[in-house]
């Protein structure tokens, strides 16, 4: 697999960890499927879930320039 499909695989997968975690922010005060509120929410794992998903994203991001480099030297390479 190339370098730049397992960075942009990354990058997907920190967009649904963040994805995820807003909808739990989300959902606070709407109501349930059955009708009771959902007034509570567990701040400090979807804090930790934003920071991980924050950390992911700049290590898939870095991932992907260092891939460019990579590639940029083995075209010098072949000129």
């Amino acid at each position: 697999m190339q370098i730049s499909a397992i960075a942009l695989q990354g990058l997907n997968q920190a967009q649904a960890q963040v994805e995820q975690a807003g909808g739990r922010l989300a959902s606070i005060g709407a109501n349930t499927v059955d009708g009771t509120p959902v007034d509570t929410a567990d701040l400090s794992t979807a804090a930790v879930s934003l920071l991980s998903a924050k950390d992911s994203f700049a290590t898939n991001i870095k991932l992907l320039k260092v891939a460019d480099e990579m590639q940029g030297q083995a075209i010098n390479l072949l000129a």
